[in-house]
């Protein structure tokens, strides 16, 4: 889902931003003493006063939008979208509507983890509205209207039933990533994100998790059964040794041959293909 816009003018969001406020005819002044306001917004001085960039619920509580103003942030919601209030002072000043659109493989990549047993869900620091077209889409659950301290709960509640893999990007991902059983952060996401989690996806396809997944399920799967072939020799031939069945030498070349066959089984894994789809 959508991360926070950060310090600087790199982000895609506030890029896209910049850009349509610019075709709309649009001067955005210069800012300062930028701040982030952790669940809410960003706050920073615009010329001698100081303006906010925040979810709706923030101007609300200090009364700065109207019925009608509200109404109108409802019904953005109602659609899907996620609308923030700029305002300063005792005055509101537009209402910016974005939508997270799902990547275009991000269905895919949900029904390829559920071929593979498992289930997802979304947490979101988003309004339920827009989390639930969102996930209604790929056909998912979802958590919405998240702080970074509620994703890392939730993380916890889902580790009560097993082990968890958190896919994030953002900072406010940090956390939960790194409370997770595994934290995979996306090859886009923030540097926060990336020096936190355990792996990255550096390609950015979301169905680079399931092939992932399929990976490790394969690479544990040659594990086993190599220490299952390494040690069942060793037994037989410890066994066929004491009872003079077999000699020294014979235990010490079988002992050699586990080795090649051990070595020759993991190799395999050079020609397995993750993205393939059993």
């Amino acid at each position: 889902m959508a991360a926070g816009v950060e310090s600087g003018s790199n982000h895609p969001l506030a890029l896209a931003i910049l850009r349509r406020a610019g075709e709309a005819g649009i001067a955005v002044p210069a800012a300062r003493g930028a701040k982030a306001l952790p669940g809410k917004g960003v706050e920073a001085i615009v010329g001698e006063a100081r303006a906010w960039v925040a979810s709706p619920s923030f101007p609300v509580e200090t009364g700065i939008l109207d019925n009608e103003a509200l109404s109108r942030t409802n019904t953005l919601e109602e659609e899907g979208k996620t609308a923030v209030v700029v305002f300063r002072e005792r005055e509101p000043l537009a209402i910016i509507a974005m939508r997270d659109e799902p990547r275009d493989d991000a269905a895919d990549a949900v029904a390829q983890l559920k071929q593979l047993g498992l289930s997802s869900v979304i947490l979101t620091g988003d309004n339920r509205r827009t989390a639930a077209a969102i996930a209604s889409d790929l056909d998912m659950d979802f958590r919405a209207e998240l702080m970074p301290e509620d994703k890392l709960t939730a993380i916890r509640d889902l580790q009560r039933e097993g082990d968890v893999m958190m896919i994030g990007d953002g900072i406010n991902d940090a956390p939960a990533l790194k409370q997770a059983s595994v934290g995979v952060a996306m090859g886009s996401g923030t540097d926060v994100a990336l020096e936190t989690a355990d792996a990255a996806i550096l390609r950015d396809r979301v169905t680079d998790v399931a092939a992932k997944i399929r990976l490790s399920r394969a690479t544990m799967s040659n594990i086993r059964q190599n220490i299952t072939v390494a040690l069942g020799l060793k037994g037989v031939f410890l066994v066929t040794c004491i009872l003079g069945i077999t000699g020294l030498w014979i235990a010490i070349l079988a002992d050699t041959g586990a080795t090649v066959l051990v070595t020759l089984n993991a190799l395999r894994l050079l020609t397995f293909d993750p993205e393939r789809q059993t």
